[in-house]
Order: structure tokens, then sequence, then C-alpha cells
């Protein structure tokens, strides 16, 4: 479909040449604890070809006294044989990646070779694995497959811990065909650290962080399909970060952040639909969405608990009314929560994750592709930014044309115009002059912002009306505290909502500007 939502392809359609199989590693955690299970796995034994081989597998992680490689995102890595590699802790933010991808060494050095920006210090080892690695060849359709399965303790002066990783090799389609019927049935997902970063957190004691955070950061992409790309990799990065946080349930940031990635990942589906539409797409949005609705209740009330409950409660804390809505409220916080646990532990989470990185590397996309699609795809991404801006922006700007006299549920819609002209905005926004889409973005938020607080109201009315109970007078006189309390606060509102709504009309759009 091009731009303008008109369908391309098909009989007489100039096509594109199919991908070739390239080779493919792919990356899984395992819980040490089902690495047993894995060995006997019925879909493995129907695949085999040959026999089993392990050998042993033993690593080393090295840094200087003072942390200078680590200070600098690296590490030197020994094993019993081979070369010692210089490798990176993470990969650098404006270069493709996705879950599941392996991080290839930064040099190979000699046995008494010292990696440069050390000298003067001799490293010393800080953390070590020693484990077994079991390789069997899979046969996938006409490919081989190779699995390998390391397992082991990895081990600090003060700390142990078991670990398994699996690694998938060989023809992408034939990996990814695997990676889906394991996930479908085993816990496995893409590591959110490399094995390095791990030892060198269990040597030190701090977590790592995420490898990718918040917007992503397209300044590299030539072309919209890099900026399509790059975008995708990153956020499914961000969203397999926050994932053990969001089920945790201890922090309320991990299922916003959870769920605003998965957000930005919808609406980039939705943003490059006109040039990479297709069954792989719906499918991924599907699941996608799918997720966003476990993730919604459970944000929904942290938001009320955390702001106009703690409020209300503040205000009025011996009103035992108000106290007994508030309990009633986290028993519904409490259950959003389990049912979010449950998907995260399932194969719904795992088979999302594998759908999206399928989705990044087959490219579907480009499977019938015209002449004129690929030029939009291959095309620099200013061209088809500009339009897909414009738009979103000349919408915004309809619809918010009568704001000061605008009901509840167009306000409501507004946000929405704002929230998607935002995600879109920021997969852009890198390859444009800086000073000019900064400011923008930066009234856009506030903009956004004014009418979340508008929409938080509303939300709660909607919340604690579901936790009537019939011939309860308490309950009822509770939930007309809220909301009152909220009537009140949307009109305060909608005057911060009214000043922000000037401040964005009287900033040409950085898409559009000489």
């Amino acid at each position: 479909m091009t731009p303008e939502g008109r369908e391309t392809g098909g009989a007489g359609a100039e096509a594109s040449a199919p991908a070739p199989e390239l080779p493919l590693s792919l990356e899984f955690v395992l819980p040490a604890t089902e690495a047993a299970r894995l060995a006997r796995f019925p879909i493995l034994a129907a695949l085999r070809q040959g026999r089993i081989s392990t050998s042993t597998e033993e690593l080393r992680w090295l840094d200087t006294p003072s942390g200078a490689l680590a200070d600098d995102g690296k590490l030197l890595e020994a094993p019993k044989r081979g070369p010692r590699r210089l490798i990176a802790l993470v990969p650098k933010t404006d270069a493709p990646w996705h879950p599941g991808k392996l991080l290839p060494p930064l040099a190979l050095l000699a046995p008494d070779e010292v990696p440069e920006g050390i000298a003067g210090e001799a490293p010393t080892a800080l953390a070590a694995f020693s484990g077994k690695r079991r390789s069997q060849r899979l046969l996938i359709g006409d490919s081989v497959v190779l699995l390998s399965l390391i397992e082991g303790q990895l081990r600090a002066v003060a700390a142990e811990r078991a670990l398994a990783r699996v690694i998938l090799s060989g023809p992408a389609p034939a990996v990814l065909d695997l990676a889906r019927r394991l996930t479908a049935a085993l816990p496995l997902l893409p590591p959110s650290q490399s094995l390095g970063a791990e030892a060198l957190s269990l040597a030190t004691g701090r977590m790592a962080g995420p490898r990718r955070r918040g917007a992503p950061d397209t300044s590299a992409a030539a072309s919209a399909e890099a900026c399509f790309t790059l975008a995708i990799g990153h956020l499914l990065e961000v969203a397999l970060h926050y994932a053990p946080m969001a089920r945790a349930g201890l922090d309320p940031e991990g299922v916003h952040q959870l769920r605003v990635a998965l957000r930005r990942l919808r609406s980039l589906l939705k943003v490059f639909r006109p040039i990479t539409s297709g069954k792989q797409a719906r499918a991924l949005d599907g699941a996608v969405k799918e997720m966003l609705g476990l993730l919604g209740p459970a944000r929904d009330w942290d938001v009320f608990l955390g702001g106009i409950g703690a409020d209300m409660a503040a205000l009025l804390p011996e009103d035992k009314r108000l106290t007994s809505l508030l309990r009633a409220a986290d028993a519904k916080r409490q259950a959003a929560y389990q049912a979010l646990a449950g998907a995260l532990d399932g194969p719904v989470w795992r088979q999302m994750l594998v759908a999206g990185i399928a989705f990044l590397l087959e490219k579907p996309w480009r499977d019938g592709a015209d002449a004129e699609r690929l030029e939009w795809l291959d095309g620099p991404p200013q061209h088809f930014a500009a339009r897909v801006l414009e738009k979103r922006w000349r919408k915004l700007c309809d619809d918010g044309a009568e704001i000061e006299t605008l009901p509840a549920e167009a306000l409501h819609e507004l946000r929405l115009d704002a929230k998607r002209l935002r995600y879109a905005a920021e997969v852009f926004a890198p390859v444009y002059p800086q000073k000019s889409a900064r400011r923008f973005q930066r009234r856009l938020a506030d903009l956004q912002e004014e009418l979340g607080r508008s929409n938080d109201a509303a939300v709660a009315t909607g919340l604690v009306q579901g936790l009537a109970r019939e011939k309860d007078e308490a309950r009822s006189f509770a939930i007309g505290l809220v909301e009152g309390w909220c009537l009140a606060r949307s009109a305060m509102d909608r005057k911060a909502v009214l000043a922000a709504w000037k401040k964005l009309l009287a900033k040409e759009s950085f898409w559009s500007a000489d």
C-alpha cells in the first residue's frame, strides 16, 4: 500500500527479489532448573541429526583494579582455549539492534596483549563461568540449525549463580521457525544483558542498566525503512528490560515503562502501515494489543491510587468510607497485576517478542513490493516523515479548533491525537535539526501532559464507579467524594490545557521549517 493508502503488488507488479537465507544466531536465557527438560524435549528428539556433543565451557572476565574497562563499557573475556576477546557490555546506541542478538567481540587479543587505554594496570579476574556446552544439529525443513545449551555456574568472589543459555544458529527462516516452536512450550526469553554484563553485575553487586531506553534513536537512518527497523529493535529491547520489573509489581514504573514501549511499538506499526502493511504486521499488532490490554488495568489503578486516591487519603485520613473504597481499589490493582504476571510468565509474552524479532529480520513488507513501495522504503526518511507528520498535525489542529468549548469526550480524542503525533514525531525527530525538533516535542509533550491530567480524572471516575455495591451507602458516599474531586480537578485542568495549546500553535512544525 502506498502512503496514500492504495494497495500495490500482485500481477504485473515490479517485485523485489526474495531475501536470501542468511545465517542467524539468536541467544535465549533458560531458567537453570529447566535445562534438563530441554534435553528431553520431544520436538528436539524428532528433529535431531546425529548425537549430542558435549564439551567443557570455561570463561573468565578481567578488568583493571580501578575498573577502567568497565567504566568504558568493556571487559576482557578469556576462554580456556582460543584468543582473548575485548568485548562491549552494551551495543552502540545508534547501531541496529534487536533482542537475542549476539554482540561480536571488539577485538581479538594475543595472550599477553593489553587493551588500549589501560597501560600500567594489569587486568585481573573479576568473575568466571564453568560448565558444559551441549550441541546438537536439528533438521528444520531442508535447513540445519545448531542448538547449543550452555549450562553451569557463574562465580565471583562473594557470589555465584546457576545459569543456562541457549543459542540457535543457522539460516534465518529455520532459526526463527525453531524459536517459535520452543518459546511456545518452554520459558525461553532473549537475555536483557550479555553474559559479560551479567558477570560484571555479579562481581560488583550492581544491576546492569538497560541496553536501550526511551524513544528510539534513528539519527543514523539513511532511509525510511532503516528508520522503521531501528525503532522496532530499540522498542523490543526496552520492553524486554522493563518486563521483569512489571512482573514483580513492586514499582509502578515497570508497568508504566513497559506500557509506553509497547504503545510506541504499536504506534510505529501504524505510522509505517502505508509501506509495511501485511499479514505479519497485523499479527504483530494484534499480539502487542493483547499485552497492552493486560497492562492497561494495572497502570490505571496505579495512577489512581498514586494520584487522586493518595491525595484524597491525605486530605481525609480518618474517613473510613474512603479508606474502604481505596482498599477495594488496591484489591483490583493486585488482581490486575496477577493477570499481567501470568501473561509475562507464559507463551503470550515470549511469542510476542519472537514475532517482533522475526518481523524485523524477515522484512515481509518487501515480499512482492512494487517499485513505488520500494521507492518509499529506500528513500530519505524525511520524505515519508513529512507526509505522516503533516497529516497528524493537521488532524490535531482541526480537532482542537474549538478547544475552549470542547466537552470531556472531545478532549479525550484530542489527547489521543496529540499522543499519536508525539509518538510519530519521536521516531522521525532525530533525522531533523535537533534544536527545532526538541522545542516542538517539548511543547507537544506539555500539551499531552495537561490533557492527560484531565483524562486521569475521567478514568478515575470510571474506576470508582466500578467499585459500587448495591445498597452500600458508605461506598456510594465515598464514590461521590471521588467524583466531586475529579469534577473540580477537570475544571482547573482546562486552563492549563488552553495555555499549553496556545504555546504549541505558536511554534512552527520542525518537519516543515526552512
